[in-house]
């Protein structure tokens, strides 16, 4: 019978959800034991135990990222799944309610009722804009069919792939200059990975127009901050919204804190939710039993 520990803060309620479903030959256990073979948690708290489970055979990430497992100092011999299909419509709700709030003035309208301005400037719209997507996974998916909703043109920039319908355009390698150009949204859907890193640098910044928005959802180590702290100082984007940073929390002397044009909104752009994730859980599950590959599987050398 596999043995299963899960590691997360609201273990009652995965635990809950998992009974129900009534998986085949499942033991749930309490505290990490050499039976475990399957691990369901979050990859900073599974990293500490690793070692304490000898015959680990499967570990299901309650994340869609999962660098603190790829460090090369770690054990490896074991299936490493991800969350993947449950954080895009999330994802696309965060990015375009915040793509309205900038087009339709939203804090500028509030600002004005704070201040008793009779404020009739004219907003924006999303319709016949152009949004560029740096990632275009299972997330950036569920993002470019929502802005395809909305009636924008939608890049992408990938490594090779060039999957999504939703998609009107696709750049890859040395074309990244020529993605940027022109658009009026950048978001970044990135995961960790050396070849990511501080992918938006100052040429990329320099390359949007004067009324672009970027956005940040992935990873804080895909941006160069100094570069975007001199965009936003220097006004040469129109603003940014950051999710996601280089070091979380924030520490409270850095200048993000008091930079113009800059919302902050602290990893909080796609909740983990419980029956969701226990959903991806159960559907590995029943294929871990029947001896069929699993779905979501990371690649360790390439991080995602």
């Amino acid at each position: 019978m596999p043995h299963l520990l899960i590691l997360n803060k609201e273990v009652k309620t995965y635990r809950a959800i998992l009974e129900s479903a009534h998986l085949p030959d499942l033991v749930i256990e309490s505290e990490p034991s050499p039976a475990c073979e399957i691990i369901f948690g979050e990859p900073s708290s599974i990293r500490t135990i690793l070692e304490k489970l000898p015959n680990l055979r499967w570990v299901q990430s309650m994340w869609a990222g999962v660098e603190p497992l790829i460090d090369p100092s770690l054990r490896r011999d074991y299936v490493l799944t991800n969350a993947r299909g449950v954080f895009g419509g999330l994802m696309a709700e965060f990015i375009v309610g915040y793509l309205l709030t900038h087009e339709r003035k939203i804090f500028q309208r509030m600002e004005a009722q704070k201040n008793k301005v009779w404020d009739k400037s004219l907003t924006g719209t999303l319709r016949g804009k152009t949004i560029g997507l740096l990632g275009v996974g299972s997330i950036g998916t569920e993002v470019a069919q929502t802005a395809n909703f909305f009636g924008m043109t939608v890049r992408g920039y990938t490594k090779a792939s060039e999957a999504c319908p939703h998609v009107d355009e696709y750049f890859h390698g040395n074309k990244l200059i020529d993605f940027t150009s022109g658009l009026d949204y950048l978001v970044s859907i990135l995961p960790n990975t050396t070849e990511t890193r501080k992918i938006v640098d100052a040429n990329v910044l320099n390359a949007l127009p004067p009324h672009a928005l970027f956005i940040n959802v992935g990873r804080g180590s895909a941006v160069d901050e100094s570069a975007l702290l001199n965009a936003l100082n220097q006004n040469r984007i129109a603003g940014a919204i950051l999710d996601v940073f280089e070091q979380e929390p924030l520490p409270k002397h850095h200048p993000f804190w008091d930079t113009p044009n800059l919302t902050m909104t602290f990893h909080t752009s796609a909740p983990s939710l419980p029956e969701d994730l226990a959903e991806v859980f159960i559907e590995n599950y029943r294929l871990y039993v029947e001896g069929k590959p699993l779905k979501y599987q990371v690649d360790f050398e390439k991080g995602y």
